[in-house]
């Protein structure tokens, strides 16, 4: 048995996962619909695992973060660097889905399309009350229904209260250090469980959701993959190259949090996995990282809140026969890039931000209806380049601030599991 196990973790992590997505992808194609029955509970068990980590890791890795960060570096200088490449790689994200839009034009010969009966248009918060909700009136409710930012929040507050008391609070942030790190341990522990996870996720939705759904919006899917594709390997390839990183040594070591983005549709299912990947794989500071990647899990949206309001707003306008004008295309922009921030911790991003780009461009709302049908295919791609953008301005700003470790990261490691029992940079400082 231990031979087993032993053979097991000696398979690269990246390999597990995409053994356990082409071996779901292929029973779900032989079983059919019943694939749904029989294996989505081991998919949700491991969504369910995920989600269950996120919040107490966020919690502790925060508070621990900005006691450490205090002193070092400005918080208020990486939260500003953090915050202009959110919106910068955001605005080139929109740029390449409206190139690609004109490239496929996926809503032209495209018509008899049923709005989903389901559909139902989405309120959209104004941010004042974006803002108030981000401050939790209960901040033990915030850490139970995992409201990622409220619980940054808090972790944030208690942080600097923590600094402030100096020595008399030495013990409790000794602590609270020592709770960090074993959430850690626990998520190395999880995350053994994704080559399953994917398995059960890939094989109950090939099974149950068949090609007939796909064939109408055939070009739309294509446009979006394609748009998403471009996105990350030639604009986000090109930032790394402009800071002298290897981009294949990022997309290495950022491999399981694009995975498991990819399988579970869910940036805050993916975040565990993502700071795992930005701190032990590509060299980022944890303490950094631990501020920087839960909330580019709730405000970073290039695929759900860039690339997909931009092809649906296309889509729609060729769809009803409508031209778009140059200041149309400039609320696409503006409210692609600025909504992201104002939807910040809003269930059902793309929809939300599609709301937001549609409304401000005066297109109608009901066209969104038109794309619910293959929308769980279409969130798959939109997740993993949302995720993928999530590691990458950790790494960018990292890498100007000096908290890039670029040994860590030339080494470009793919493995996030239980087989580290320290990581790289650990193990250098016992030696």
């Amino acid at each position: 048995m231990s031979t087993a196990l032993s053979t097991w973790f000696r398979i690269p992590f990246w390999q597990r996962v995409l053994g356990g997505f082409m071996l779901g992808a292929v029973v779900g194609w032989a079983v059919g619909p019943a694939a749904e029955t029989w294996f989505q509970p081991l998919g949700t068990i491991y969504v369910t695992l995920i989600k269950m980590i996120a919040t107490p890791l966020v919690f502790f890795a925060v508070i621990n973060a900005v006691a450490a960060l205090q002193g070092q570096k400005s918080i208020a200088a990486l939260g500003g660097r953090t915050f202009a490449w959110f919106a910068a790689t955001a605005a080139l994200a929109v740029g390449v889905g409206l190139a690609v839009a004109h490239v496929v034009n996926p809503g032209l010969g495209v018509s008899g399309l049923q709005i989903a009966a389901d559909y139902v248009p989405r309120e959209v918060p104004t941010p004042v009350q974006v803002l108030l909700d981000v401050v939790p009136a209960n901040p033990f409710r915030a850490l139970a229904e995992g409201r990622i930012l409220q619980v940054i929040f808090f972790a944030g507050l208690l942080g600097f209260a923590l600094v402030r008391l100096g020595e008399r609070t030495a013990a409790l942030r000794a602590l609270v250090g020592q709770a960090s790190d074993a959430m850690i341990q626990v998520t190395r522990f999880v995350l053994e469980f994704t080559p399953f996870g994917t398995f059960g996720l890939i094989a109950a939705l090939v099974g149950a959701y068949g090609f007939e759904r796909l064939l109408p919006l055939g070009s739309f899917v294509v446009a979006l993959y394609v748009a998403c594709a471009l996105h990350i390997v030639i604009v986000y390839g090109g930032l790394l190259l402009a800071h002298g990183l290897n981009p294949l040594k990022f997309f290495r070591g950022a491999a399981p949090g694009m995975q498991v983005a990819f399988v579970s549709s869910s940036s805050f299912a993916s975040m565990p996995v993502a700071l795992r990947a930005v701190t032990h794989n590509l060299g980022v500071d944890r303490d950094y990282a631990a501020f920087a990647v839960p909330l580019g899990a709730s405000i970073k949206m290039d695929g759900c809140g860039a690339i997909y309001p931009a092809l649906a707003s296309i889509f729609i306008a060729q769809y009803f026969h409508l031209d778009l004008s140059l200041a149309q295309y400039v609320a696409i922009l503006l409210a692609s890039v600025l909504g992201s921030f104002g939807t910040a911790g809003v269930p059902g991003t793309a929809v939300v931000m599609a709301t937001v780009v549609l409304s401000a461009a005066g297109l109608p709302l009901e066209g969104l209806g038109l794309l619910l049908a293959i929308d769980r295919v279409l969130d798959m791609m939109r997740t993993m380049t949302n995720v993928t953008g999530q590691m990458l301005v950790p790494v960018l700003v990292a890498r100007e601030q000096g908290l890039l470790d670029t040994a860590v990261y030339d080494a470009a490691s793919s493995n996030v599991g239980i087989e580290h029992a320290q990581d790289p940079r650990e193990a250098r400082a016992g030696e």
